[in-house]
């Protein structure tokens, strides 16, 4: 038989040994001749569908076998290896059965392949198990270079492969030792403190195995002599010194540790050197190990005073204390010699730290040399006044720095995006439904939808045909109503569904009842949408149900002119003109009527009474009002039992809605809201609210608190800012919901609101900070969350609205006798100053001198005396 064919049968049979027993007693010739064969053989399935390729990756293990011992050069193997279809193997068992057809090759070719295989190692990703369970070939590099005595290339995915499979070792002994024996251990042991990706392997059997470790495996051969302690002393340092990720650092740390150098081995000066950047980890152990320095007297004054600066320089409040402390715990020479340390300290705002610096600072002055008794006096000017004084009297004058005036940007109102044109062609129509519907965008929806009634009232022929396109790629054919039930979820909800099915009634009428039948059957749920969203999917049904009565209108009244939604009241009644008598659908009547903005010029009543329809009368009444009136909305605090799931405030803040009297059953339903407990209101068409009523603002913010914060749309929030109509506690409260939120680009949506309403003069500041206060007060907001935001806006050129804001949110957040105060609460204090102070408001805070008259030196107490000082007459 011909070999290149007996090769590929015996492949397909997937018996390991007939194959390598084949393999093995084959000439040069023959394998040559498979050894051209396999690339294009192995291309060619590959090509042939999933199936043919799935079977390669059944028979990668003797695909790999072939070529390993018929292909002629060592790149061409390691090639062949590393094709992605021949990479799922079981890697130890594989390089097992690869080393017994490699063994008739010369010492020096495989010395190359185990060159090339190490080179073309990767590391892989993820968690520690997994990156265990994708070594590839390492096993197979590893066999190569113990068997041939090659020297593996740098490559830090060889030297983790080494960890993680010694560590899966580990776990297979049960944490017998396992290291003492490894044939790689000499190559490795230099590496492991110069490869990324190796120190979770290190302690990776910590959780298991009494605790038996890679470490603590080094450390016991340390006490044998096996390997040399003071090369693991040394790659720790080296590991140190070049910047070891925080992440990586605990490992080495570890090892450190276990260790337990004498004082004699500490590298003094070497842990000097990593103060200024180390991680965490390295930090706190460079910190132990040289006060162990120092009190064995290795740490001279000047690696002292270089400790203690470089401590001082670091970002972290922690270190900037440690080294206060580190310099006021030393002999006044030796911390005098530091005291140019304390220079960076003294422009820290947290006040308890700076008085610290300033009284260690007066202590060292007789010992401290004339350089840096300037650099103090320097830094000192900076101070507040009490303690610039307690300075110049133990440094000489320390002239005052003048703060440079701040200066705030003007508000400005941001403008929202114009409309698209309208529709006016069925091609564009259909090219707009083939577009993705979400992201949902309320206007292009509308946009959509006026389009659908005004072309199919026009010629709903010309419809029918132009969307049989879409209709052919969007719907299932033949058509099955149960799919778009029971298979895909959302079909009588979710609003883009909704535009679709209000397309399907055009273009298949039948089809279109069917399904809304099905939908409307027995079996269907009960709605959970809040009534604010089910008034706009009962528009779009109407119109769905238009169509599939085989009904038009010439117009739909409600599609917006403008891009807040609103409906320009003399195109509403140039709209109603078009019907021509006839009665409007109900719903986008209401819907329309929603949408008139709060001034009406009154003239437009006097044409509205010529309409003849009833419809037309019920227009020209609302006009001749001004429009509708506003539904009575009251703001409450109310604590709700929720599902254990959900986070428990102590109380939340909720809005009532009442329609007032006169107003259609619709609208009575959607301007009735009652607060309940249980799971909170959800709507994940929540982007339809402000377009739904543009001119009713506190309205919607009622529907939006019912959501609670967690649920709570920000960009919603946002969009309410450029409505129109009244707003009070309930949108304060919505924009206070915004402020809290977790994720930093909503917190600025939240931000956005308020400069946007302050710019116009519409924020409602005071009510705002009453919503601040008694939000948290009821812990259904965090206070750290929000400071940032009150201080962007401050600096934003919002600081009157803040400072009218924090004037009622201050004393309802002030701790009283006796209690702890919030976290958080000084921090704000600092915000309202700033406020203050622009501002230039003198104002009485109920509890805020009490507070300022506190002894102590908490940020708390520093700011409410701050405070105090800036708003008192």
């Amino acid at each position: 038989m011909n070999p290149v064919q007996e090769a590929l049968d015996r492949i397909e049979t997937g018996s390991v040994a007939s194959l390598v027993a084949f393999l093995n007693g084959l000439g040069d010739d023959d394998k040559r001749a498979i050894g051209r064969h396999l690339p294009a053989h192995l291309s060619e399935r590959g090509r042939a569908g999933w199936e043919a390729q799935q079977r390669v990756r059944e028979l990668a293990p003797l695909y790999r076998l072939a070529g390993a011992a018929c292909l002629g050069g060592a790149e061409q193997v390691a090639s062949w290896l590393n094709r992605r279809e021949l990479r799922r193997v079981e890697p130890e068992a594989d390089a097992a059965r690869m080393m017994s057809v490699l063994a008739n090759r010369s010492l020096e070719w495989r010395r190359d392949l185990a060159v090339r295989l190490v080179r073309r190692l990767r590391p892989a990703t993820g968690s520690t198990w997994r990156r265990m369970q994708a070594l590839g070939d390492w096993d197979l590099a590893a066999a190569l270079v113990i068997e041939t005595g090659a020297e593996p290339p740098e490559n830090d995915a060889f030297v983790s492969g080494w960890v993680l499979r010694t560590a899966l070792r580990q776990q297979a002994n049960r944490g017998a030792p396992v290291l003492a024996g490894d044939r790689l251990l000499d190559h490795m042991l230099p590496r492991l403190f110069q490869a990324q990706g190796v120190a979770d392997g290190l302690t990776w059997g910590r959780v298991w195995a009494d605790g038996h470790t890679i470490i603590g495996e080094l450390v016991a051969l340390s006490r044998t002599g096996r390997v040399p302690r003071q090369a693991l002393l040394d790659g720790c340092m080296s590991r140190f010194l070049t910047g070891v990720d925080a992440a990586d650092a605990g490992s080495f740390v570890t090892l450190w540790r276990e260790l337990k150098p004498e004082t004699a081995e500490i590298p003094v000066a070497d842990f000097v050197r990593v103060l200024p950047s180390a991680p965490s980890p390295v930090l706190q152990l460079a910190m132990e190990e040289l006060h162990r320095a120092e009190s064995a007297g290795m740490l001279d004054a000047e690696l002292f005073a270089e400790a203690v600066q470089a401590l001082a320089y670091r970002p972290e409040k922690k270190n900037m204390a440690a080294a206060v402390k580190w310099i006021a715990d030393a002999p006044p020479a030796r911390g005098a010699a530091a005291a140019a340390a304390l220079v960076p300290v003294l422009d820290v705002d947290t006040p308890s730290l700076r008085e610290r610096a300033v009284r260690v600072a007066v202590k060292l002055a007789p010992h401290t040399a004339e350089p840096d008794r300037e650099a103090i006096r320097e830094a000192g000017a900076r101070l507040p006044a009490d303690l610039r004084r307690r300075l110049a009297a133990a440094y000489g004058a320390v002239d005052e720095v003048s703060p440079e005036p701040v200066t705030v940007p003007a508000l400005t109102a941001t403008s929202l995006p114009a409309l698209a044109p309208p529709i006016t062609s069925v091609p564009e129509l259909a090219a707009e439904l083939d577009r993705p519907l979400w992201p949902q965008d309320p206007a292009r929806a509308d946009r959509i939808l006026a389009a659908l009634v005004e072309l199919t009232h026009r010629d709903r022929d010309a419809v029918v045909a132009g969307l049989q396109s879409w209709w052919r790629t969007n719907w299932k054919h033949p058509f099955d109503a149960s799919v778009y039930v029971y298979g895909i979820s959302g079909f009588d909800e979710e609003i883009p569904f909704l535009l679709l099915r209000c397309a399907l009634a055009i273009v298949s009428p039948a089809d279109s009842r069917e399904l809304t039948k099905l939908l409307n059957g027995e079996g269907r749920w009960p709605s959970h949408e809040p009534a604010l969203q089910r008034f706009v999917q009962q528009r779009f049904r109407e119109v769905i149900s238009l169509f599939e009565r085989g009904e038009t209108v010439p117009v739909l009244l409600a599609t917006p002119t403008s891009p807040t939604g609103h409906v320009d009241a003399a195109t509403l009644v140039a709209r109603m003109e078009r019907l021509n008598g006839t009665e409007p659908l109900e719903h986008d009547f209401l819907q329309a009527l929603l949408r008139l903005p709060r001034r009406i010029n009154p003239e437009l009543a006097e044409r509205a009474e010529r309409l003849p329809s009833e419809a037309g009368r019920r227009l020209a009444a609302c006009l001749r009002d001004g429009g509708l009136p506003d539904p009575v909305v009251t703001w409450e605090l109310e604590a709700f039992d929720r599902p254990g799931s959900y986070h428990q405030s102590l109380q939340e803040a909720h809005a009532r809605l009442a329609p007032p009297e006169g107003v259609p059953g619709p609208l009575a339903e959607l301007w009735t809201l009652v607060p309940k407990a249980g799971y909170p209101a959800f709507s994940r068409n929540m982007v339809w609210w402000p377009s739904i009523m543009p001119s009713h603002r506190e309205a919607v913010a009622a529907y939006l608190l019912e959501c609670l914060p967690g649920f709570m749309d920000v960009e919603v929030v946002a969009a309410l800012t450029h409505n129109d109509g009244p707003v009070g506690l309930a949108t304060a409260s919505t924009i206070v919901a915004g402020m809290s939120q977790p994720v930093p680009a909503q917190r600025a949506r939240a931000a956005d609101a308020i400069l946007t309403l302050a710019a116009r003069g519409e924020l409602p500041a005071a009510d705002l900070g009453r919503a601040i206060g008694h939000m948290v007060v009821g812990e259904q907001v965090k206070l750290n969350r929000i400071i940032g935001i009150l201080g962007e806006v401050t600096a934003g050129g919002a600081h009157a609205e803040i400072w009218t804001a924090l004037a009622q949110a201050v004393p309802l957040l002030l701790p009283g006798p006796g209690e702890k105060a919030r976290a958080g609460l000084g921090k704000l204090l600092t915000v309202a100053t700033q406020a203050a102070v622009l501002t230039g408001a003198q104002d009485d805070l109920p509890g805020l001198a009490e507070l300022a008259a506190r002894k102590g030196s908490t940020l708390l107490i520093h700011e409410a005396r701050r405070l105090y000082e800036a708003i008192s007459p």
